[in-house]
């Protein structure tokens, strides 16, 4: 008879107030992990009614359950990569074979919208992997965040589509804003930097960038495959003695050795974004690494701490594990 009772009051509205009542009782049910009682008691509908929207947006598509396997992840590997370079988590992608940018992308969106509680600041960077990131990021995946780019950039790119949108689509995907950081990555001199960076503009947007406790951003190789390269940001002649010194890639920018170590500090000098110093400390920051190109850079940012969480695949985990005690 209680039941009946429920069912009987506060009767559920059948227009545009009822989606957004469904809308209201998903967040709270999924983001805000609220129980039917709590949500029935703010929101004055009864626990039946609460139950009915959570079903019905089951049922229309509002809210989506995906079921991941454990098969599409690499447990193990994830466990060894953690214990050997004392990271705060790691996921694998796995297979024998490279499985490419587009399922470690994929990956890496899912881990951020599974991360509780959902961030409300997370910074970025840019290129081909972010981008794809950023393709397999859900909607709603933090609710109303705001997204900072973390470090300048570079030239549009021919084939590599929407690599600088990679923040003003995490921002639109979370109904949050998006913070540019409307400079160049490298600049032609320190000087140029230095006062770039005392701009009130800039200024303001790198404070943010080092406030937020989620960073997100792909390692770049070094070579002719380089971003900044292509771009211009870097003349051959740079890349070159680069590569010379012992460059294998570049975290944000920052050309490091297979040790982390930056190669060539007149260079970093130029570089605007945040630096290696400013990655420490942080909740959560995670660095993306896809095929074999990345096999040294990915191991250098872990060998030097420059990230405590790893999105890559099983190859270069185990890459990186054969070589955690290189020296």
């Amino acid at each position: 008879m209680k039941e009946e009772a429920e069912r009987s009051t506060n009767r559920l509205p059948v227009d545009a107030t009822r989606d957004h009542l469904m809308l209201q009782v998903a967040r709270m049910t999924y983001q805000q992990d609220k129980t039917l009682t709590e949500i029935a008691a703010e929101t004055g509908l009864n626990r039946w009614q609460v139950s009915r929207l959570l079903q019905e947006a089951r049922d229309v598509g509002i809210v989506r359950i995906e079921i991941l396997p454990r098969t599409l992840r690499h447990p193990d590997l994830e466990s060894e990569l953690a214990r050997a370079f004392g990271l705060r988590d790691a996921v694998v992608v796995p297979g024998p074979e490279d499985p490419g940018v587009d399922a470690v992308a994929r990956a890496a969106g899912q881990y951020l919208a599974q991360i509780k509680p959902r961030p409300d600041l997370v910074g970025v960077s840019w290129g081909r992997t972010m981008g794809a990131l950023a393709h397999w990021l859900p909607q709603d995946w933090a609710d109303g965040a705001t997204i900072v780019q973390i470090n300048g950039t570079v030239a549009p790119v021919p084939g590599i589509a929407h690599h600088n949108e990679v923040a003003e689509i995490f921002a639109r995907k979370a109904k949050g804003r998006m913070i540019p950081l409307p400079v160049p990555a490298i600049v032609g001199a320190r000087e140029t930097r230095e006062v770039l960076e005392k701009d009130r503009i800039v200024a303001d947007v790198l404070k943010v960038a080092r406030s937020a406790e989620v960073l997100a951003f792909s390692l770049g190789v070094a070579g002719e495959d380089s971003v900044l390269l292509r771009s211009g940001n870097i003349l051959a002649p740079e890349m070159a003695a680069l590569l010379q010194a012992g460059a294998v890639g570049d975290v944000l920018g920052r050309f490091i050795d297979r040790r982390g170590a930056i190669v060539d500090p007149e260079l970093d000098a130029r570089t605007i974004g945040l630096s290696l110093q400013d990655l420490r400390g942080r909740g959560r920051v995670i660095g993306i690494a896809a095929g074999s190109a990345k096999h040294e850079v990915a191991l250098g940012a872990l060998q030097a701490g420059h990230v405590n969480i790893l999105v890559t695949d099983e190859a270069t985990a185990i890459f990186a594990l054969e070589h955690a005690h290189d020296r």
